[in-house]
């Protein structure tokens, strides 16, 4: 079965989520969705999230899941909100617990912050299969932008979270904590073995230069024939070079700090403090 996508744009931080629905039925699942979140204020809203909800309410969809790439670093998932509100179970891969274990002594969190993961409903393995209502999809562990990036596999669609982006604009970057762009190269390396006329789903656009709009769904053979930095004939050996490179000049994204905090806990904000309020911390280096 291929299911009926709908995509969502957030152009706060060039975002897609999608609601993936079965094709003659009412059953769904929410892919990578998006908490609005101003750094400057530090205040949370719903509008990105609140798409989502009218859309399945309008159609009368049942969400089985809510479900993560991986634990993003541009953006806070609603996935707490949007439980509250639809419900469904949250998924990620289970190499989470590698991510988790790096954050927590990164930000110092609470002692017993657990990094098993059980903070999620789910934690998906590799080839593992479930189910959307009837609809069947498969989990391909993808990783090297982080070591738990998994995609989403139904029917002839991929979900593939932050392994590329589209053909004009390359690949994700992999010098976040247990990246690795050799890793990077063979997962996309599996996902180039699908079917050529398998449509590939992507995370985020930042609109490469030369094109006015905002893009978000290529096929296999696309990004094989044309992918500015992992195309047919690049060898690993360049593609690593280029792929460090690039990253060498990267800053860090805008939202890194908060958006690690929130989504390793699946979504929950910080318990808060003696006064009462959740605070995010900050580290200050030199």
């Amino acid at each position: 079965m291929d299911p009926r996508v709908t995509a969502f744009f957030d152009p706060a931080t060039y975002t897609i989520s999608y609601i993936i629905a079965e094709p003659d039925g009412d059953h769904c699942a929410i892919i990578d969705s998006v908490l609005d979140y101003n750094p400057r204020s530090g205040r949370v809203s719903h509008s990105s999230a609140d798409q989502l909800i009218a859309h399945v309410r309008e159609n009368d969809l049942t969400v089985d899941w809510i479900l993560e790439t991986h634990a993003h670093a541009d953006h806070l998932t609603a996935a707490p909100y949007l439980i509250e509100a639809v419900g469904g179970k949250t998924g990620i891969g289970e190499h989470v617990t590698q991510v988790q274990e790096v954050f927590k002594g990164f930000f110092n969190l609470e002692s017993d912050f657990p990094v098993d993961g059980s903070q999620f409903d789910h934690l998906f393995t590799d080839g593992e299969e479930f189910q959307i209502g009837a609809m069947a999809a498969q989990i391909m562990h993808t990783p090297g932008h982080t070591p738990a990036c998994i995609a989403y596999v139904i029917g002839k669609s991929v979900f593939v979270g932050d392994t590329m982006f589209m053909p004009d604009y390359g690949t994700a970057r992999c010098d976040f904590p247990g990246g690795d762009a050799a890793a990077l190269y063979k997962s996309i390396g599996k996902i180039f073995g699908l079917s050529a006329d398998t449509k590939l789903y992507m995370c985020h656009d930042y609109m490469a230069p030369g094109r006015d709009f905002y893009a978000w769904e290529t096929t296999v053979a696309a990004q094989v024939a044309e992918n500015i930095m992992i195309r047919e004939g690049v060898s690993e050996d360049n593609f690593v070079a280029e792929r460090k490179r690039r990253d060498a000049d990267l800053e860090a994204p805008v939202l890194l700090l908060p958006s690690v905090q929130v989504n390793i806990r699946a979504g929950h904000i910080p318990p808060p403090e003696g006064n009462g309020v959740s605070y995010l911390k900050i580290p200050i280096r030199d």
